[in-house]
């Protein structure tokens, strides 16, 4: 058996991260802190990570695409929960989409963290 690249460590048919990718990958999810302190926040700063290592690296690449997908599905259903806010059920809607999002995205940060992909359960697959 030949030694590993490290530029390119392969195990099991998949690229191993390293810690900067990881790294980048986890910031990528957990851009709903982002979105706290700048609005939409949370879609920005996975856009840029996107954008920014598209090139560079399939792992940040893949964690940010769906990152960014799951953080704009959120903000389709806070909106609708806005809409309904009108017939008072949309509060529990948004209630529900806040708390939906804090768990996913701390799920999907640790196992970037790990060097594993992560997909949400439910999001639109808007950015491809």
């Amino acid at each position: 058996m030949e030694p590993l690249d490290s530029d390119f460590n392969e195990f099991e048919g998949q690229l191993i991260p390293d810690q900067d990718e990881k790294m980048w990958a986890t910031f990528a999810h957990l851009g709903i802190v982002a979105g706290l302190i700048i609005p939409l926040g949370n879609i920005w700063l996975p856009l840029v990570l996107w954008i920014i290592n598209k090139d560079k690296s399939a792992f940040v690449r893949e964690n940010a695409k769906e990152a960014l997908n799951f953080q704009i599905t959120m903000l389709l259903a806070a909106i609708v929960g806005g809409i309904l806010a009108i017939i008072l059920i949309g509060f529990l809607v948004i209630a529900a989409v806040v708390v939906v999002d804090i768990v996913f995205s701390i799920m999907a940060a640790m196992k970037a963290n790990q060097g594993e992909s992560y997909v949400y359960p439910f999001s639109l697959r808007l950015i491809k």
